[in-house]
């Protein structure tokens, strides 16, 4: 089996007092799409400047490409693309002029590989167009297409659809998609949680630490403590109050017009319309429901 492209040991980093990262360890292996999720602030963008070389590390290892990530760290640059969630485009420059000048930096002077890079993303057709005049999609692409520009292993992508609206989100990872098939492994920041199961792996982050990391099938199975179920109920926190008394019920919380909850699982409808009877509620509708990634990053949060 050949060496994960990403091998993560211990990972840590402090600031002062504060721990950023706090004992990551995890692998990635060629041509995985691997997303890290979690909320701001909780360590995705630091775990990434580490594995860059960007920062040092306060305690642990990492080995990316092959390369120590921090002894080696020109080496890892030099073969990694890197999309950061605040990308410094020129904005008094074209998309060419951009493409052309980070092409530049990592020694690119083809015209013919700065036009397969434009068309990779879409921007053929906005070559001439200054970069202030993009809206957030546009300039989204044309940022990936600068960490792309160099044809790149390994991409990081942190937070790439951050801002931008669902159809353009879409549309980027469909990108993401081709650049997997054409060999290239991505590791993608997100907070997202509709976003992270189009991952083929999900590592979940909070409070600098590493909870879990799996396929979303199988985080769904194995961290969810039992059955979803969607609870129409008159007043919505009067049924939170009733519900959080209920016998076998592990969580309950509002979506939308009506409560999701999570009960032992095997229990039955008739026997979650008794529990909720019994605390007071009197359910209109009851429906199965199916368990997301928010309801596994609860259950692990907790």
């Amino acid at each position: 089996m050949p060496d994960p492209v990403i091998s993560a040991q211990n990972l840590t980093r402090r600031f002062g007092d504060f721990v950023a990262v706090d004992h990551v360890s995890f692998e990635v292996n060629q041509g995985e799409i691997v997303g890290y999720l979690g909320p701001n602030g909780c360590g995705k963008t630091t775990t990434i400047r580490m594995l860059l070389g960007l920062l040092k590390p306060s305690d642990g290892k990492a080995t990316v490409l092959g390369y120590d990530a921090f002894c080696q760290s020109e080496e890892v640059r030099s073969r990694a693309g890197y999309m950061s969630q605040k990308f410094a485009l020129y904005d008094d420059l074209t998309v060419w002029e951009n493409l052309t000048f980070y092409g530049g930096v990592y020694g690119i002077h083809e015209k013919a590989r700065i036009e397969a890079t434009l068309a990779l993303v879409g921007l053929a057709g906005h070559r001439s167009d200054l970069a202030r005049a993009l809206s957030a999609g546009w300039r989204q692409r044309l940022a990936l297409g600068i960490a792309l520009v160099h044809h790149p292993k390994l991409l990081f992508l942190d937070e790439p659809t951050s801002g931008v609206d669902p159809s353009a989100r879409r549309v980027f990872w469909d990108l993401i998609y081709e650049l997997a098939a054409q060999g290239v492994t991505v590791f993608v920041t997100t907070h997202y949680m509709d976003e992270a199961e189009y991952c083929g792996r999900i590592g979940m982050m909070r409070d600098a630490k590493l909870l879990a990391m799996d396929t979303p099938a199988n985080l769904k199975a194995q961290v969810i403590p039992g059955d979803v179920w969607e609870v129409s109920a008159g007043l919505l926190q009067e049924g939170l109050a009733a519900c959080a008394k209920c016998e076998g019920v592990f969580r309950v919380g509002l979506a939308g017009d009506h409560l999701r909850i999570i009960v032992e699982r095997g229990m039955t409808e008739k026997q979650l319309r008794a529990s909720l009877t019994s605390a007071g509620l009197k359910p209109t509708r009851l429906a199965r429901g199916e368990p997301t990634l928010e309801d596994v990053f609860l259950s692990l949060a907790r």
